[in-house]
């Protein structure tokens, strides 16, 4: 199979670790990081995605607003040049194990940490990213100690 993800949500799989909105979005984005982390397919889309499907159902679901399509076009500009990949709708990458360490490296340097401003899950992240992506349920490399 072929889980689809909008843009920035390849930013939120690195340093997710069990937290969300609702108990719903909680076990689907496990599923979604679960599926990746065993090398499953990605195809990049425009709005919502496998991610966004259980709050999709939710007066006023964030998914469609226009700072969330504005995080979706900052997370392609900063994610296009170390993919070497064009990130736009019908893209399709995995992420092995050495592609999440090339992620959670730039991650946790800012490199490609534009569509996070503003973001209420930021602080979270950023201490997943100090401790070097421990407990984060995607699987691949972790960020080695520089001691």
């Amino acid at each position: 199979m072929t889980v689809r993800l909008r843009p920035h949500h390849l930013l939120c799989v690195l340093t997710y670790v069990g937290r969300g909105y609702t108990p719903a979005f909680t076990a689907n984005m496990t599923e979604v990081a679960e599926r990746l982390g065993a090398g499953e397919d990605i195809a990049l889309v425009a709005g919502p995605d496998d991610i966004c499907a259980p709050l999709l159902d939710e007066p006023d679901a964030h998914c469609h607003r226009a700072s969330v399509v504005e995080r979706d076009r900052a997370a392609a500009r900063d994610l296009s040049p170390l993919l070497g990949l064009d990130v736009r709708t019908g893209a399709h990458l995995v992420l092995d194990e050495d592609l999440v360490g090339r992620l959670r490296a730039a991650f946790a340097s800012h490199q490609i940490r534009s569509a996070c401003t503003g973001c209420e899950w930021v602080d979270l992240c950023d201490s997943i990213a100090a401790s070097r992506f421990d407990g984060a349920v995607l699987k691949g490399n972790r960020l080695r100690s520089s001691t």
